[in-house]
C-alpha cells in the first residue's frame, strides 16, 4: 500500500468542516464520489468499530477508531475487507491500512487534510475521486455555514 495525502482549505469552522464529514447525510454525499452508495454503520468513538460499506456493490471495509479528538483528528485502522454488506470476508486489500482526518485551524477557515494507505492497483482511481470528494465537502461544509 501506497501512504498518501490529500488536503483541502475550507472557509469555515473545524467545527462545520467535521460535522460534514460525519452527519450521515453529509457522509453519504461526499464518501459516494469515492465508491457508489458508501454509508457507515457504528459510532464514531475511539476504540469502537465502524463499517464503511457500498450499497451498490456491498463491499467494505471493518475500521477500528483507534484514536479520536472531535473536531481536529480521526485515525482509522482498517481491520477486515468485507462483501455482502459486511457480512462475508473477502480479499485483504484494505486489511491492516490506515486512514485518517486532520483538521486544523487556518484563518478564517479549516484545513482539512486526508492521509490514507491506497493500495497499488487503486492508486489512479482514489487520485481521481479523492479530490473531487474534498472539493464536495468543501462545497458542502460552506453552504451549510
Amino acid at each position: 500500500m501506497e501512504n498518501t495525502s490529500f488536503s483541502i482549505s475550507i472557509n469555515t469552522s473545524r467545527e462545520q468542516v467535521w460535522n460534514t464529514l460525519w452527519h450521515d447525510e453529509t457522509f453519504q454525499d461526499w464518501a459516494s464520489i469515492i465508491d457508489e452508495g458508501t454509508y457507515k454503520k457504528g459510532d464514531l468513538k475511539e476504540g469502537s468499530e465502524m463499517e464503511f460499506i457500498s450499497s451498490v456493490n456491498g463491499y467494505g471495509v471493518t475500521s477500528k477508531v483507534e484514536k479520536l479528538r472531535p473536531q481536529e483528528y480521526v485515525l482509522f485502522r482498517h481491520r477486515a475487507d468485507t462483501q455482502e454488506s459486511g457480512q462475508l470476508a473477502r480479499d485483504d486489500e484494505w486489511t491492516g491500512g490506515s486512514e485518517s482526518y486532520t483538521l486544523t485551524e487556518q484563518g478564517d477557515g479549516t484545513l482539512l487534510v486526508l492521509t490514507m494507505d491506497i493500495p497499488k492497483e487503486q492508486e489512479e482511481t482514489f487520485a481521481d475521486r479523492i479530490p473531487k470528494a474534498l472539493e464536495r465537502i468543501k462545497w458542502l461544509a460552506e453552504k451549510a455555514d
